[in-house]
């Protein structure tokens, strides 16, 4: 290791680290990034594990060093000398620079560390804003990172790490392959409780994930919001921030809200994105093309961390976003095809929660019911307009399994401790 960076070089091992457990997204860094030594760029919610990640791929490497933007030397070495943060060695060594989007024109001096190495190097770039690198001009990272994103914990990761893929994944829900596990239901009512964040999932405390999840809520306004826009107006987004777990699951009215908190149309709208860059919430929007009568526009929004939600319905469509969001997401990152979550509803208001697309048609139709296990009556008005020969519709209810047949379409009706687990 060299003497340069001793002082911000973290070595092995990181103790409890070792014995956590691994994220999904590691083997695709793994394939990825690290055999061809391309930087990997990892974004996500605050506190979602991006940094544990870094550190426990970092710990199977006998040399590398870890760095955080807040710490005072790495921003004096970052602003004299940048290139010191690889350290000299016979060995290939991996370079974790978390928050690094904090500094100013930090793609510029990122691309001159990486296009000057000497020799290879690995390194993973973390954040908890988007970490948007497609920028027009000189300092473009284009062709020298894989962007990767970062999800909280869902049902199937909580019993392994064995991401799926697409193909072949609709026959094999439908075919019920996967074994049934009798932690089904106990961690899915674990997640609808305390969200899929990694801190109050696993401590299960009531009282710790109340203080943890005020914390987060402070954290991300106060800290990543002031430090990414400079605005002033913290304690009125804060008050926006508030009304937004009433919001989720239903039509999103910038108009209702700006009228709550006396502010323009424009404002809200700069806030939301805002909210949206620094991973507190997402939006799902209309998918209208071959859908007659469709909105066009109106999106819902859903929070990354559902367990602020108090109404029971609204808090278990918003799991099962989750749940949806991520796996379009790591299909898409990991080259399987563009995925993207949309809903169905037309101007007579039938609608249909989610549709997963793939490459832009549509591909995976999905209803939610907390509690009904008769097919939704808008399946009539939606599947005869759609290419897609199998929909499912997921009830928090447990025990129930049944394929109902409409014409040549099939329709599952499951639970979702059973049916979560074949997502990511």
């Amino acid at each position: 290791m060299t003497k340069r960076a001793a002082n911000l070089t973290i070595l092995p091992l990181y103790g409890n680290l070792v014995s956590m457990k691994e994220r999904y997204l590691s083997s695709l860094i793994e394939e990825f990034c690290f055999k061809d030594h391309k930087m990997a760029f990892v974004s996500g919610p605050r506190q979602c594990g991006k940094t544990t990640l870094a550190k426990t791929l970092l710990n199977r490497r006998s040399v590398g060093a870890y760095f955080n933007w807040d710490e005072s030397e790495f921003r004096r070495i970052w602003t004299k000398n940048p290139s010191q943060i690889i350290p000299e060695t016979d060995q290939i060594p991996m370079v974790v620079l978390d928050e690094i989007h904090k500094a100013k024109l930090w793609k510029r001096t990122l691309k001159g560390v990486y296009d000057t190495l000497a020799a290879p190097a690995d390194i993973v770039v973390t954040g908890s804003a988007r970490l948007n690198v497609y920028n027009k001009g000189s300092d473009s990272l284009l062709g020298r990172y894989f962007h990767f994103r970062l999800h909280p914990f869902t049902l199937r990761e909580m019993v392994k790490n064995d991401p799926v893929r697409p193909k072949g994944f609709i026959e094999s829900i439908f075919s019920r392959l996967r074994p049934v596990s009798k932690n089904d239901q106990e961690n899915l009512e674990a997640l609808f409780r305390f969200g899929g964040f990694p801190e109050p999932l696993f401590s299960r405390n009531e009282r710790k994930a109340r203080l943890w999840r005020a914390s987060r809520v402070e954290k991300v306004i106060r800290e990543d919001l002031r430090d990414l826009s400079r605005i002033p107006e913290l304690s009125q987004i804060e008050m926006l921030a508030s009304l937004l777990p009433e919001k989720v699951g239903s039509l999103f009215s910038i108009v209702s809200v700006k009228e709550d908190l006396e502010v323009s149309f424009q404002t809200v709208k700069r806030w939301i994105d805002y909210l949206k860059e620094l991973y507190y919430l997402f939006e799902v929007k209309p998918f209208h093309r071959s859908i007659v009568r469709s909105l066009k526009k109106e999106g819902k929004i859903y929070l990354w961390d559902y367990g602020e939600i108090q109404d029971p319905a609204a808090r278990f469509e918003n799991l099962t976003a989750c749940h949806l969001l991520k796996t379009c997401h790591y299909w898409t990152d990991g080259g399987e095809g563009n995925f993207d979550l949309f809903y169905l509803r037309d101007k007579e208001k039938h609608e249909i929660d989610f549709l997963i697309t793939k490459d832009g048609k549509p591909w995976l139709p999905i209803e939610v019911k907390l509690n009904d296990a008769t097919p939704s009556p808008h399946w009539k008005k939606f599947l005869n307009q759609m290419p897609c020969r199998e929909a499912i519709q997921i009830v928090k209810t447990p025990r129930h399994w049944k394929i109902h047949s409409f014409g040549d379409r099939q329709i599952l009706v499951a639970s979702a401790g059973e049916l979560l687990g074949y997502f990511i």
